[in-house]
């Protein structure tokens, strides 16, 4: 019996090895594979050449899986073999379709090549190497970020330090202006230059980094300020939590102060004549607010509205005292950006944490109303100019309507099998294998896919520039 075994064992393995990599595709686009298992070579979004039929051409892996077949082998009747094989995409054009098409790895000039050939004319964002190629740089289409972007990854993914490189080459590369709202305090040091930065990157960054402009804190010249008469009447309300039914005379008497410039700042409650708001607003603990600059004070809104103003402003919502301070002022740079929208000026608007900004359930009248603005941006914002940058390590937290209208994804590591499903519906045109591959992922290895990219690619990031604001990422 074991020398029974051990024959079967040697023909299995001598069966398994001599198994062809070979490639079929019925359409010239899609095509199905098979290959040994021994030494396997090949990798879910890695490339590889086909050759056959006088042809040679560049694909991509989107499936790679086991399968068993039952064959006959010398001296045995049914031997039962384990293949591998999967599914991929011909990136280089509709040609005819094929049978049986010798399949290899891609060397990284033949990558290179074709990246090369399929490069836009229009800015490039070189963001990095592409991952299952290290050495072959990866451009992203700058002009794809007229397109709202989702970028997610868990804690430790290397999200923030990723980020920061995007952020860096669409400063450098373009002409958008940019909006952060920051709460976590990682974006603080965007304008200052790392130490050992490649010097002719820094030379070309200098410019820009004069150029960015770090709100934070409630005291100094570049504290974060935000005045009450800058707030709709709709955030008014909400802030003294103003119900338009439950509270009609207080609403009413509001509506009245503000249609008639009366106030000002919150302090302009009581000398306005209303001593009942100006209770709600103290028993509310709002006039206590360090936010407010006074009825002669500047904000946020000043410069938002300034043509001169900040090429880029990183708002540091991590350095208010409470969370619906930072709510707040988030919904206050919304509101804003979309009330000046007919101004048609190209704004990328990035939102850390945005399961905190526009949440899919917002748990209060001024996080509905955030969520509201950042809707309508979403929806509407593209033709105005408008472009958002959604990030988040929750997915499935973030409001729905917000998250359906992103066009582009970078996808960093993510463990949650449920997280990656959600992500996988919303970016249907995402190959699943691709979308699973990120479970796997090291720090600083993403997917990016949509308008950004040529192809969905995985791609990892290179170094920063200036320094990250609070994470334990150097490089990669």
């Amino acid at each position: 019996m074991q020398a029974v075994l051990a024959r079967y064992r040697d023909v299995r393995e001598e069966l398994e090895r001599a198994v062809l990599p070979l490639a079929t595709s019925v359409d010239g686009r899609r095509f199905s594979f098979q290959s040994s298992l021994h030494g396997l070579e090949l990798e879910v979004g890695g490339y590889v050449t086909l050759e056959g039929g006088g042809s040679r051409r560049l694909g991509q892996v989107l499936s790679l899986s086991m399968r068993s077949e039952d064959t006959a082998g010398p001296d045995l009747p049914r031997v039962r073999i384990r293949v591998g094989g999967g599914e991929g995409v011909v990136l280089d054009g509709d040609g005819p379709p094929f049978h049986d098409a010798a399949v290899r790895p891609a060397t990284p000039d033949e990558v290179r090549d074709w990246l090369e050939r399929v490069r836009p004319r229009r800015p490039a964002l070189e963001v990095g190497e592409l991952a299952p190629v290290p050495g072959v740089r990866l451009g992203l289409d700058a002009d794809g970020f007229g397109r709202h972007t989702f970028v997610c990854g868990q804690s430790g993914s290397g999200k923030t330090y990723s980020l920061g490189v995007l952020l860096e080459r669409l400063l450098m590369e373009t002409r958008l202006r940019v909006v952060v709202l920051d709460p976590n305090s990682d974006y603080v040091r965007l304008g200052e230059l790392r130490d050992g930065a490649d010097a002719h990157a820094a030379e070309r960054f200098a410019p820009v980094a004069d150029a960015i402009a770090v709100r934070s804190g409630t005291s100094g010249p570049e504290r974060i300020a935000v005045r009450f008469r800058d707030l709709g009447p709709a955030q008014q309300a909400a802030l003294l939590r103003l119900d338009p039914l439950a509270d009609r005379q207080e609403y009413a008497e509001l509506l009245q102060l503000v249609e008639e410039d009366r106030v000002h700042s919150v302090d302009e409650l009581d000398r306005a004549g209303s001593e009942a708001l100006k209770l709600r607003a103290g028993n509310l603990g709002v006039d206590r607010w360090r936010i407010w600059p006074g009825p002669r004070g500047t904000s946020l809104v000043d410069e938002l509205d300034d043509p001169d103003g900040p090429r880029c402003m990183v708002v540091d919502l991590g350095s208010l005292d409470t969370a619906e301070q930072q709510a707040l002022t988030a919904g206050a740079v919304l509101e804003r950006l979309w009330r000046r929208r007919a101004r048609h000026e190209p704004i990328a608007i990035v939102i850390d944490e945005a399961h905190n900004v526009c949440p899919a359930e917002p748990d209060d009248p001024i996080a509905a109303l955030a969520t509201a603005d950042a809707i309508r941006i979403a929806g509407e914002g593209r033709k105005y100019g408008l472009y958002l940058i959604v990030v988040t390590q929750r997915p499935q937290k973030v409001h729905e309507n917000v998250l359906s209208q992103c066009e582009n994804l970078v996808l960093m590591r993510m463990s949650s099998a449920a997280d990656l499903a959600h992500v996988g519906g919303v970016f249907s045109f995402v190959a699943p294998g691709l979308i699973d591959r990120a479970s796997t992922f090291a720090q600083g290895e993403a997917l990016v896919a949509g308008r950004i990219a040529s192809h969905p690619a995985l791609v990892r990031f290179g170094e920063r520039l200036t320094y990250e604001g609070g994470s334990d990422v150097t490089h990669w």
